[in-house]
C-alpha cells in the first residue's frame, strides 16, 4: 500500500450480489455503496437475513459480487486472482465470527501467533507480539490456556487477538457477540471501541442485535438487501 494514501480502507460501489437455484434468482445485496476509513467503527445492523453477512463477505474479499466494485486500500480486488485477493486480504484485514474458530490443540497464545507464523514471522518475535494483544484484551493470565479451559468471552477475547496481531488497517466482525450472553457481549463491544480508539484499527460489525448501536459511533441498516439508512451520533 502506497504510505501516502489517505483515502478509504474499504469501500464499494453500487453493490450487488444475487444468488440462483433451481431456476429462481434471490437479489441478496442491491447496490450497496459504502465506505468506512481509517480509525472509523462501523456497526451494520438488521435482521436476519437482510444481506449483512453477505455484505462482509463481499468487503472482505471472500466471495465475488454480481455486479459493482469493492476496494481495499484503493486497490479494486474484484478483478484480482483468488491468490492476489487472499495476499491483499492478509496484509490488510482481520477477521472475527460468532464463533471463535480457535483450534482446539493449541493455547491461546500458540493461536494468536499462528497468523504471524504464517507469515514467516520468527517464532520469538510471534509469540512476543501475540503476548502484547492477549494482555491488552486482559488474557495475560491465560496465555498457556487451550480454548476447552476458557470461558466463551475469553474465547472470542482470543479470537479478537488473533485478528488483531498482525495489525490490520481494518477488521470485519460478523455477528462477534451471537454466542454469548448480554453481559460477555457488553464487554466484548467496550473491548472493540476500547482498541479501536487505542490502535486506530477500523472495525465494521455487523449484528442483528442493536443494542451494539449504543456503543458505535456509526450505523447503517439494511434491509432487504439495501443500504436505507446512515447516521452519526
Amino acid at each position: 500500500m502506497n504510505k501516502n494514501y489517505d483515502g478509504p480502507v474499504i469501500c464499494c460501489k453500487d453493490l450487488s450480489k444475487n444468488f440462483s437455484e433451481g431456476g429462481l434468482c434471490t437479489e441478496v445485496l442491491r447496490y450497496v455503496t459504502l465506505q468506512i476509513f481509517f480509525g472509523e467503527i462501523l456497526a451494520v445492523v438488521g435482521p436476519s437475513g437482510s444481506g449483512k453477512s453477505t455484505l462482509l463477505q463481499l468487503l472482505g474479499g471472500l466471495d465475488t459480487p454480481t455486479h459493482g466494485s469493492v476496494k481495499i486500500c484503493g486497490m479494486e480486488i474484484t478483478t484480482l486472482s483468488e491468490r492476489a485477493k487472499g495476499e491483499l486480504r492478509n496484509r490488510h484485514l482481520g477477521f472475527v465470527y460468532q464463533f471463535h474458530h480457535l483450534l482446539p490443540e493449541f493455547t491461546a497464545l500458540e493461536n494468536v501467533s499462528m497468523p504471524l507464523l504464517l507469515r514467516k514471522v520468527k517464532p520469538g518475535t510471534a509469540r512476543d507480539e501475540a503476548r502484547f494483544i492477549l494482555a491488552k484484551l486482559g488474557l495475560e493470565k491465560r496465555l498457556q490456556h487451550r480454548p476447552g479451559e476458557l470461558s466463551g468471552g475469553e474465547r472470542q477475547r482470543v479470537a479478537i487477538a488473533r485478528a488483531l496481531v498482525t495489525n490490520p488497517q481494518c477488521v470485519l466482525a460478523d455477528e462477534p457477540t451471537g454466542n454469548l450472553d448480554q453481559k460477555n457481549a457488553e464487554h466484548i463491544y467496550e473491548l472493540i471501541l476500547q482498541l479501536n480508539q487505542e490502535l486506530k484499527t477500523a472495525f465494521i460489525i455487523v449484528s442483528h442485535d442493536v443494542s451494539v448501536t449504543k456503543l458505535t459511533p456509526r450505523i447503517v441498516a439494511l434491509y432487504d438487501g439495501i443500504l436505507q439508512e446512515s447516521q452519526r451520533k
